[in-house]
């Protein structure tokens, strides 16, 4: 909980900065001459990972993400659709910076609650910066019953953390390119073996098919060590189809699991074996106040 609550404070600080800098570009009139990148993606995820793309200033999403079980349990369970796991959410866009978003997801039962912010956004013109910045940083609790309820069981053993640094460079209208190192942390792990501490460095991108259509990928590495030797990196495919107030994404993935200590850390999946999975995220965006100045 401490590292989550510095990383958050610092990554605060760092946004106040440049918003105060903005303002500052405000006060001598060379807001018109600066050109922000825009839409990088086209939801606040790529696929299953977080881009640096937030609701907007007064907006609220509300989430259905959805995942059937894997290819190869072949005609009985209709290649995977008669298992399913779901995860409700909603994200909210606090303002033009700051994003937060609460979900629960049935897979492990699990609720998760985080806060992203851009701290520095993709420009060029009178203000030039190649990239756009976002830091995440998530905290989850698994609220399964005890496996043994007789001995001490500490409530904070149920907590994770994820933190992770989006950048993100827009190449184009129909090329955008991430990287989002982080590192996942889990309060209590089954062995001494097991990590406490998994690092990252997940790499994803978006081509625009058409006006309304997508091609995204990502792909979770994993630094060596125990999970690294044990564990599955997530590879995830998939098609944004926006629809007007909608955002519908398919994709294919052989991760399970809808949050981060799960799809990064702990999958099992392997493509080779048929261990994935059809899945779709549906995003429907609600206005609830309408900013004064729109800032995209």
């Amino acid at each position: 909980m401490k590292h989550f609550l510095l990383n958050v404070s610092v990554a605060l600080l760092c946004a106040l900065n440049l918003q105060a800098q903005d303002d500052l570009f405000d006060l001598f009139g060379e807001e018109e001459t600066i050109d922000y990148a825009t839409a990088s993606f086209k939801a606040t995820r790529i696929v299953l990972g977080q881009s640096v793309e937030n609701p907007k200033n007064g907006n609220l999403n509300f989430m259905i993400q959805h995942q059937f079980g894997d290819f190869n349990t072949g005609a009985y369970e209709v290649w995977g659709l008669d298992q399913a796991s779901i995860r409700l959410g909603f994200e909210y866009g606090v303002n033009d910076w700051i994003g937060v978003g609460l979900g629960r997801s049935s897979y492990n039962k699990t609720f998760d609650g985080y806060t992203k912010i851009r701290m520095i956004r993709q420009s060029k013109g009178k203000k030039v910066f190649p990239v756009t910045i976002s830091y995440f940083g998530g905290m989850y609790y698994n609220s399964l019953k005890w496996e043994d309820p007789e001995r001490d069981n500490y409530e904070s053993s149920r907590l994770s953390y994820c933190n992770q640094i989006l950048i993100a460079r827009k190449f184009s209208d129909r090329l955008t390119l991430q990287i989002s190192p982080g590192f996942i942390h889990r309060n209590l792990v089954a062995t001494e073996e097991i990590e406490h501490d998994v690092f990252t460095l997940p790499v994803a991108g978006r081509v625009k098919l058409s006006q309304r259509i997508s091609l995204n990928v990502e792909y979770y590495f994993i630094f060596p060590g125990y999970t690294a030797d044990n564990f599955e990196p997530a590879l995830n495919v998939g098609f944004d189809i926006e629809t007007g107030g909608h955002v519908f994404q398919v994709y294919i993935s052989n991760a399970r699991g809808m949050q981060e200590p799960y799809f990064i850390a702990e999958n099992t999946g392997k493509w080779e074996e048929g261990q994935i999975h059809l899945a779709f995220n549906l995003y429907r965006t609600f206005v609830l106040k309408r900013p004064k100045t729109f800032t995209e």
